[in-house]
């Protein structure tokens, strides 16, 4: 079933969500740990739904080993065997063996990639109740029984752990959410709370911790030739094979309370707040990533490198950057340890990676979570000092002219949005004035849905939209 399975005694971190990026990036840095001599950490992975079956029988098969493909601006392609995932727990409805495996002592830390959409929050940044996911979790939860979402499965380990005194463990998100510790903290415990387990809630009050990360490495779909090349390089007919770009970065907030592995000695970064590196990978790397891939779909492209390399486009997200982000950023009492024009073009170099091949479908999914989380920040901002808005403005009007391509069902691809209403998405096609329905929507604004300047920017800014589909 699996690797040489870790002793009960040797401290382990169990990941949830072994999709691409956790194995191109949380598992590359623990493999880092083992090439240098430092075994004592495990790493055991698992998946909460019943997806990517394919995918982990062949890591089951290969006994969690797989290959990172890693390519460089320039080109070059490097091939890595990884074999730090120590287990791969296969799925099973229940999820009874993940549970079991999270309420071991030995498990110090649970990790997991669920997208910022899976963390089922509302434009606040709360909880959503009203969540269709929740509904069912939160019955599951108060019955002992762990569900589908992250705090339904959490809550039963910790319900385990409880009961049992396993001790202490941390949670450490791996998403592109901000405040993404915080946030997974605050909305473990309203679920808690919810579901009637108000005792287990004090008691992971004072037995877990939250740390706030930042993880940078794009990652692309594994496309359908990626076997056959790491065939033709290494010889391994590998099943379960990763590409991702040749950066890495990984910022974490110093705060385990079971322990952790020396991370440190391999390139992550400890710092006491991630707040600035994570101001600046949201903002600027994952709004300006959606930027190119909304404008480069409405321009009939397929592909992340090409859109960065139409002037207009490029010029889109510089603007967004430099105009409205850096301002933002770099106000007056917020200095921060990066050098933002310096990152901002770093960024778009690795945009323009060709050899990454990453599609514009990867990078334009989920609008209705990274719009408030990647967008509405600076918007908010610059709205609250009457400073312009016509370039942040651009994202928002890319998104709708993308929605109504959705909407018509004239997108070359299928749109996966997991925050996203249909029936919301459609009535804001539909209306008389778009623009304004967007405009007006609270799950994407909070406070500043309808604002006047708000709806005039996107205005402006659609009829620039318009014209650059006109001209693609």
């Amino acid at each position: 079933m699996n690797a040489t399975a870790p002793s009960l005694s040797r401290p382990t971190v169990l990941h949830l969500g072994l999709g691409s990026f956790h194995r191109a990036h949380q598992a590359a840095y623990q493999q880092r740990l083992m090439d240098a001599g430092d075994t004592q950490w495990a790493l055991v992975g698992a998946n909460l739904r019943p997806d990517m079956a394919q995918t982990l029988d062949a890591l089951v098969r290969q006994g969690g080993a797989y290959t990172l493909e890693t390519v460089a601006p320039n080109g070059t392609v490097r091939y890595q065997w990884l074999d730090a995932l120590s287990e791969v727990i296969p799925y099973a409805p229940g999820l009874a063996a993940v549970v079991e495996r999270g309420a071991r002592p030995a498990t110090r830390i649970i990790s997991f990639t669920v997208t910022e959409a899976g963390y089922c929050l509302d434009g606040q940044g709360v909880l959503d109740a009203a969540h269709p996911d929740l509904a069912q979790d939160l019955e599951r939860a108060h019955r002992g029984e762990a569900g589908s979402t992250i705090y339904g499965v959490l809550c039963a380990i910790l319900q385990v752990r409880r009961a049992t005194d396993a001790g202490p463990v941390t949670l450490l998100s791996c998403d592109n959410l901000r405040h993404n510790g915080d946030r997974l903290r605050a909305g473990l415990l309203a679920f808690m709370r919810q579901a009637q387990l108000h005792e287990l809630a004090d008691w992971a009050q004072r037995h877990t911790s939250c740390p706030n990360a930042m993880v940078d490495r794009i990652t692309p779909r594994p496309p359908p030739q990626l076997r056959a090349r790491v065939l033709a390089a290494t010889g391994r007919d590998d099943g379960a094979a990763v590409m991702a770009e040749r950066f890495t970065q990984w910022v974490i907030e110093d705060r385990f309370i079971a322990g952790r592995p020396a991370w440190e000695t391999v390139g992550v970064e400890l710092v006491p707040s991630v707040a600035p590196y994570e101001e600046a990978k949201i903002r600027i790397l994952n709004a300006s990533h959606s930027c190119i891939a909304w404008a480069g779909t409405l321009a009939g492209l397929e592909h992340i490198h090409e859109g960065c390399a139409v002037p207009a486009i490029r010029q889109m997200a510089w603007d967004y950057v430099t105009r409205d982000v850096i301002a933002c950023l770099c106000a007056p009492g917020r200095p921060g340890p990066l050098d933002l024009p310096a990152y901002r073009d770093t960024v778009l170099e690795r945009f323009g990676n060709a050899a990454l091949r990453d599609t514009n479908q990867r990078v334009a999914a989920d609008g209705f979570a990274k719009i408030p989380g990647f967008i509405a920040p600076t918007l908010r901002e610059r709205l609250a000092h009457n400073a312009a808005i016509d370039a942040v403005a651009m994202l928002p009007a890319l998104f709708l002219a993308f929605l109504q391509r959705w909407h018509q069902g004239t997108l070359p691809y299928a749109y996966q949005d997991q925050a996203m209403d249909p029936a919301v998405a459609h009535a804001i096609c539909a209306a008389p004035d778009p623009v304004a329905s967007l405009c007006a929507e609270p799950q994407l604004w909070g406070e500043v849905a309808g604002h006047p300047q708000l709806v005039e920017s996107v205005r402006r800014a659609m009829e620039r939209v318009r014209a650059f589909v006109d001209r693609s």
